[in-house]
């Protein structure tokens, strides 16, 4: 299941037909055409809808929680400036009223300009999101061992771990929370590059002790009740299940039996010499497979933008272009291109729009969505008087403004 060559074909963006298999490596040219060509989920598109815009209430939010004002607060000239950057494309001001619980924008006659802070019900939620993250501190660790240890030279870039902090659940803190306060298992190393630093695996982890994500799926699978597995049919598998209304072709199902039964090199494990024979080459793509898998695996809300993970595939020895993996296999990853960004998606780790088994950090950060998703209930029809005093909170600013 290698990546595929695109034949001159004219592609339509709703088509739901399975990919082909070949051990061709594709065309750049065609990268477009095959991100466009792929099978639509539209569960997984809604929920993307959605963190379009918790992506960027996040990112005000952090610029508030940086403010050193007591209580955190920045204007919003300074956020109108940033307006470019935070894809506010009617501005700070409309952004900003279209959700009134979770910002609270004033005058500050101290400043005479209009200020904007987190309401009670948004510190709220950062709190428990703080709280959780804390409480979490041994599965914390436990994550940066693993990802640390699924790379050839058990090291990583710390750039690349700044990528991913709040992915992986990392408080905003942890190069001294984290690594410092484990100086038994994490080792901070000068780079051959000015300005740069190599987080180091101290002590080489027991292989024993890193079981994937994937494994424990096949125990369960095995030991269920009702099982009618094959366990070598099972040994090499990994889960899947494609979007509604994709076509599976004979010949796919075909091909991708056969994938499944193909033996591999676990994210664990060293990997070893890389025989650029055809049964060589489709077992290096399966542990490419592998080590994305769990990666996903090991992150809060099993999503990650995938020019972030983009980062970690030569520490990983992934010799592969990493969104074609995901397009790939879409019976196990869902990639979204919503929010002019590449998103990917653990498809098996969500059921309806949710996580099926969530963790307290995910479920504080869904809190913030329920609000983004509330958007103005409440406040438009509910309550006229507020309704009056925003207005006059408005022709005010515009009056100070023309003064």
């Amino acid at each position: 299941m290698a990546t595929h060559v695109l034949r001159k074909l004219k592609f339509k963006p709703t088509t739901t037909t399975a990919p082909p298999f070949t051990t061709t490596l594709r065309s750049k040219t065609t990268s477009s055409q095959y991100v466009s060509s792929r099978a639509r989920d539209p569960t997984f598109e809604k929920l993307m809808t959605h963190y379009k815009n918790l992506l960027k209430v996040i990112s005000i939010q952090d610029l508030i929680l940086a403010s050193p004002n007591n209580p955190p607060s920045i204007s919003l000239d300074f956020l109108n400036r940033l307006s470019q950057t935070l894809h506010l494309n009617r501005g700070a001001a409309a952004f900003l009223h279209k959700y009134p619980h979770i910002f609270h924008v004033f005058y500050n006659p101290s400043h005479s300009q209009p200020y904007c802070r987190l309401t009670e019900k948004a510190v709220e939620i950062t709190r428990l999101e703080s709280a959780a993250i804390t409480a979490s501190e041994p599965l914390i660790i436990d994550r940066l061992v693993r990802i640390l240890s699924m790379s050839v030279s058990k090291s990583l870039p710390l750039r690349a771990i700044f990528k991913v902090w709040r992915e992986i659940g990392l408080p905003d803190d942890f190069e001294d929370s984290v690594i410092s306060k484990n100086p038994d298992l994490f080792e901070l190393c000068d780079a051959h590059e000015p300005n740069t630093h190599i987080l180091k695996l101290k002590n080489e982890i027991s292989r024993d002790s890193l079981v994937a994500a994937v494994e424990n799926w096949r125990v369960m699978e095995c030991c269920r009740e009702d099982a009618s597995v094959d366990r070598t049919e099972i040994r090499f598998s990994f889960k899947h299940g494609y979007p509604p209304g994709m076509r599976l072709s004979k010949n796919f199902r075909a091909k991708v039996k056969e994938w499944q039964r193909l033996p591999y090199v676990g994210p664990y494990e060293e990997m070893g010499e890389n025989k650029r024979s055809k049964s060589g080459v489709m077992r290096m793509e399966k542990r490419a497979v592998g080590i994305v898998h769990e990666f996903l695996s090991l992150t809060v809300e099993k999503t990650v933008e995938v020019e972030k993970i983009s980062h970690f595939r030569k520490c990983f020895g992934i010799d592969l272009n990493i969104r074609d993996l995901f397009l790939d296999h879409p019976g196990m990853f869902y990639l979204s291109t919503k929010g002019n960004r590449h998103t990917v998606f653990l498809r098996e780790a969500y059921e309806r729009g949710c996580l099926i088994e969530p963790n307290p950090v995910y479920n504080a950060r869904r809190k913030l969505l329920d609000l983004v998703l509330m958007g103005r209930r409440g406040f438009v029809s509910g309550d006229s008087k507020l309704r009056d005093i925003g207005r006059s909170q408005e022709e005010g600013w515009k009056k100070e403004e023309n003064d």
